[in-house]
């Protein structure tokens, strides 16, 4: 008897698992979280690894394969090389520069 609960609940487990899931209507499923969440952290390591780029300043969301990047750059071509980055993640479908120009105070 003991057997054929865990089987069940094995079994329950693995259909469980299988049958994957949204979390609701119009938002990501639980795949597509992941490959977002992957291409967040890859824009981000690239932003880190850029002389050019303050990676603290500027925040990455991504949903669907879209990039959202917001904050502040110390000038035009932070800003433009900040978009060519996260373009040039695979998996990045777009992106969706709201970067502002705020140049350092001196």
């Amino acid at each position: 008897m003991k057997k054929l609960f865990v089987a069940g609940m094995i079994a329950t487990a693995a259909v469980l698992a299988s049958t994957g899931c949204a979390v609701t209507s119009g938002q990501s499923s639980v795949g597509e979280y992941v490959d977002d969440a992957t291409v967040a952290t890859r824009v981000k390591t690239k932003f880190a690894q850029d002389s050019t780029v303050a990676a603290s300043r500027i925040q990455v969301e991504v949903q669907n394969g879209t990039v959202q990047l917001a904050g502040f750059a110390a000038s035009e071509a932070e800003r433009q090389k900040a978009a060519d980055l996260a373009r040039s993640v695979p998996g990045a479908k777009s992106v969706r520069n709201d970067i502002i120009v705020r140049p350092a105070d001196k």
